[in-house]
C-alpha cells in the first residue's frame, strides 16, 4: 500500500522544460512517477508549424534521463469535440475565445485526469505555474497564483473544480522560471534551453489568419471610424479582436472635423492624425468593423462587464464585494466590485479597463487566491454614433 506521502503520480510531459522539471522534482521526492505525452492535434502533423512529433521526441528523451516510463496518448478526438469546435463557434459569433482555458478544463484536467486515474494514479501533475493549498478552516482546496509573477498561469486554470484540484500537483508553481531552467541544466535535461512555446497549441507559430481561413466563413465589409467615415475594407469580422493594432491595412485620415461626442458630451479623444488605429467594435448585424485612433479612446475603455458560463473553484460564488480581477492574461490585477447578474456575475471597476473583450475570461482573485471566473459576455462601453 502506498504511504500517504509517496504517491503514484502521472505527469503530463509536453516536451517543454517546465513539465520535465515537474517530473524530476516529484521523482526526487520519492513518488512513483509515470509520464504521459498528450497528443491533442493531428490535422497537419507533417506541417512546418505542428511540433507535436518533435515535442514527443523531447518528452521521451526527458523521461529517459529522469528514469521514468512515458506513454503516448491521443486525445485529438476529445480536443476537437470539446475545445476546437467551441473555439470556432465563438469566432464565428464575433467573439475572441481563449482555448487554453477550455483545454485545461476539458482535456488536461478531465480527459487526461480520467486516463491517469485508470492507470492507478493518485494524483496528476503538470508544469503550470500555479500553487495549491488545502484550507483546514473551510476544507477547500484553493488555487493560488504561482510564485513567479511573470509566469503565473492561474488565469488559465480558473475553471478547475474541487475534485480536479484535489487530484492535482503543481511543483514548479513554487519556483521562479530562472530556477526551473537552472535545475534542468544542473541535471542535464536535453531540453534545458528549449524555447517556451507560444501561441495557441493547434495553431503554433503559423499566421493566425491563414489558419482560421480554413475553417471559418467570412465576408468582407466596411471599416468605419468613430465619426462614421469609411477607411477601408475588412476581410471578415472573425479575423479581428478588440484592441488589435496590427494588420488593419488603414492609414491616417487627413480630413479634420469636430468628431463624435462621448457620453459626457466632450469630444471623443483620439489623438492626432498620425496616432495608431485600434479595433474598437465589431457590428455583426451590419458586418462593420469600427476603429478608433489613440490607445486611450473612450470606446476602448470599460468600467463594467457582465460574465456568463461561470465556474467557481469552491463550487459556489464568492460573497459580493471588493476583489481584484484580470480580464486578460498578463495584465495587472485590477480592483473591482463583484455583484450577481443573470446567468453569471458583473464586475465594476473604479479605473477603466482597456479593450475588455467578449469571449475572453474575467478571472476573480482574493489576494493570491484564484476564485474562478466566467466568459465575458458584455461590456459597458457602447458607440455613441
Amino acid at each position: 500500500m502506498t504511504s500517504p506521502t509517496k504517491q503514484r503520480v502521472v505527469v503530463g510531459l509536453s516536451g517543454g522544460v517546465d513539465s520535465a522539471v515537474t517530473a524530476y522534482l516529484l521523482k526526487k521526492q520519492g513518488h512513483e512517477v509515470v509520464g504521459i505525452f498528450m497528443k491533442n492535434w493531428e490535422d497537419d502533423d507533417d506541417s512546418e508549424y505542428c511540433s507535436s512529433n518533435i515535442d514527443f521526441v523531447d518528452a521521451a528523451a526527458v523521461a529517459d534521463v529522469i528514469g521514468i516510463e512515458i506513454e503516448h496518448v491521443n486525445f485529438a478526438a476529445d480536443y476537437k469535440d470539446r475545445v476546437f469546435a467551441e473555439f470556432l463557434r465563438e469566432y464565428q459569433a464575433g467573439r475572441t475565445p481563449n482555448p487554453d482555458v477550455l483545454c485545461n478544463a476539458e482535456i488536461k484536467f478531465k480527459a487526461f485526469l480520467d486516463h491517469a486515474m485508470r492507470l492507478g494514479a493518485e494524483k496528476i501533475a503538470t508544469g503550470h505555474y500555479a500553487r495549491l493549498r488545502h484550507n483546514p478552516t473551510t476544507g477547500l482546496h484553493e488555487l493560488l497564483k504561482g510564485l513567479d509573477p511573470s509566469k503565473d498561469q492561474s488565469y488559465f486554470l480558473h475553471r478547475l473544480n474541487q475534485a480536479q484540484l484535489s487530484k492535482t500537483m503543481f511543483p514548479v508553481g513554487e519556483l521562479h522560471k530562472t530556477e526551473v531552467r537552472r535545475i534542468a541544466e544542473e541535471i542535464g535535461l536535453p531540453n534545458a534551453k528549449k524555447k517556451d512555446s507560444t501561441g495557441i497549441c493547434f495553431i503554433g507559430e503559423r499566421p493566425f489568419r491563414e489558419f482560421l481561413n480554413r475553417y471559418i466563413s467570412h465576408a468582407p465589409g466596411p471599416i468605419l471610424d468613430d465619426r462614421g467615415r469609411k477607411l477601408g475594407q475588412h476581410v471578415g469580422l472573425s479575423f479581428y479582436t478588440l484592441g488589435q493594432r496590427q494588420g488593419l491595412g488603414i492609414g491616417g485620415v487627413k480630413e479634420k472635423g469636430t468628431g463624435a461626442k462621448a457620453p459626457s458630451g466632450q469630444p471623443v479623444r483620439g489623438g492626432g492624425d498620425h496616432e495608431p488605429w485600434y479595433v474598437a467594435r465589431k457590428d455583426l448585424e451590419k458586418n462593420t468593423l469600427r476603429v478608433v485612433q489613440g490607445h486611450d479612446h473612450p470606446w476602448l475603455l470599460s468600467h463594467r462587464l457582465v460574465a456568463q458560463d461561470v465556474s467557481w473553484c469552491a463550487g459556489h460564488a464568492p460573497t459580493p464585494g471588493s476583489y481584484a480581477a484580470k480580464t486578460r492574461y498578463r495584465q495587472q490585477d485590477a480592483a473591482c466590485t463583484l455583484e450577481a447578474a443573470p446567468e453569471g456575475f458583473a464586475l465594476t471597476f473604479p479605473e477603466a479597463q482597456w479593450a475588455v473583450t467578449p469571449g475572453q475570461s474575467a478571472v476573480l482573485y482574493d489576494g493570491d487566491v484564484c476564485l474562478g471566473g466566467g466568459v465575458i459576455a458584455a461590456v459597458d462601453s457602447t458607440p455613441t454614433t
